[in-house]
């Protein structure tokens, strides 16, 4: 089909992913990881873990997803799926950190198991619409976004505008549709 580029596989919905996944589609396993990377690490970071811990923690999620994928009844139900799978390793993690210091008198086996906290849940779940919305903006929009909000140095106007290769004067009006597309997609999500 001329014109009309296919969106890659991260955008796909998660229907499609998981059914491509199973497969044995390459593409789609490389979108199934890159559409919920930041979910995944999102939930070692917000416990406290170290980037080292988190990547581990990614290693093994990953690994179960692989193992677990076909279990999966519900692919729309693959994020909190992701989720929780993630506070557990990161529960084991602990666990295991505090046996290495057992002799403090901490009780290790106290940790929980429980599902993620409502309240973690709800902001990660956010946290992914969010993720999930800005990857389906248009290219100029998504960098935009990106270069003004995502960076940890904000650039000047003429450096995004150099970079985007349009006017200077243009980057406020960009912007404002920009962000404009993104609050609506954002609220057809239930984001509001």
């Amino acid at each position: 089909m001329r014109g009309a580029a296919a969106k890659p596989a991260s955008q796909w919905p998660d229907e499609k992913l998981v059914h491509a996944c199973l497969k044995g589609n390459q593409a789609a396993w490389s979108g199934l990881i890159e559409k919920y990377k930041n979910l995944i690490f999102s939930i070692p970071i917000k416990f406290g873990l170290s980037n080292d811990e988190a990547n581990d923690i990614f290693q093994s999620v990953c690994g179960e997803l692989l193992a677990q994928l076909s279990k999966l009844r519900e692919p729309k139900a693959l994020p909190k799926w992701l989720m929780q799978t993630s506070y557990h390793q990161c529960l084991r993690w602990k666990k295991r950190r505090l046996t290495l210091i057992d002799d403090s008198g901490i009780d290790s086996m106290s940790l929980s198991t429980d599902d993620l906290p409502d309240a973690v849940l709800f902001q990660v779940e956010r946290e992914q619409i969010v993720r999930e919305v800005i990857t389906a903006l248009p290219e100029r929009c998504k960098n935009m976004v990106h270069m003004l909000f995502f960076e940890d140095e904000p650039r000047p106007y003429d450096e995004i505008a150099k970079e985007l290769n349009l006017a200077t004067g243009s980057i406020g009006f960009i912007r404002g549709r920009c962000l404009a597309q993104l609050r609506k997609s954002l609220h057809e999500r239930g984001f509001y």
